[in-house]
């Protein structure tokens, strides 16, 4: 079995799309990145080749590319999760925590608990998704932006 830990930050910008883990969620502001900037996708894509010690997603999608320009960020998983598998490895669970002031986000857990399981080709008991926020604290507490963390099991195929 390999662990792998992942943590990804974004600012907020105001009339982009708020894409967490596969799903858009009504909001007037939305992670700003290169891609769909979906923060808890890019924490989990960065355990999981952290687990296998293969780098991280600025390595594998790098911002300056502009192959990867406004990725859907979970065909990227696709793409990391097929690398795990080709090295006989498969998903043994996964535990995300996604940390924003706002919008509110448990309406959605159940919805990104399956596109994330889907994504990874696993059932969705194998995929933990959280919500919290920062009492007002730093900067996902004051609304400027959005931050996730993400720890993974591989085990062998």
């Amino acid at each position: 079995m390999r662990i792998g830990y992942g943590y990804d930050a974004h600012r907020f910008k105001k009339g982009r799309k708020c894409i967490l883990c596969g799903v858009e969620i009504p909001s007037d502001i939305g992670p700003d990145g290169h891609s769909d900037a979906d923060v808890p996708v890019h924490a989990l894509m960065d355990a999981m080749l952290g687990a296998l010690a293969l780098g991280d997603i600025g390595k594998w999608f790098p911002d300056n590319d502009k192959k990867w320009k406004n990725a859907n960020s979970i065909e990227l998983l696709k793409i990391v999760n097929s690398s795990v598998k080709e090295r006989n490895f498969i998903i043994g669970n996964t535990d995300i925590t996604i940390i924003t002031q706002s919008p509110r986000l448990a309406p959605y857990i159940g919805q990104m608990r399956s596109v994330i399981a889907g994504a990874l080709e696993t059932e969705t008991g194998n995929v933990s998704i959280k919500a919290t926020t920062e009492e007002g604290m730093g900067f996902t507490g004051d609304g400027s932006g959005i931050a996730a963390t993400a720890a993974v099991l591989l085990k062998k195929a």
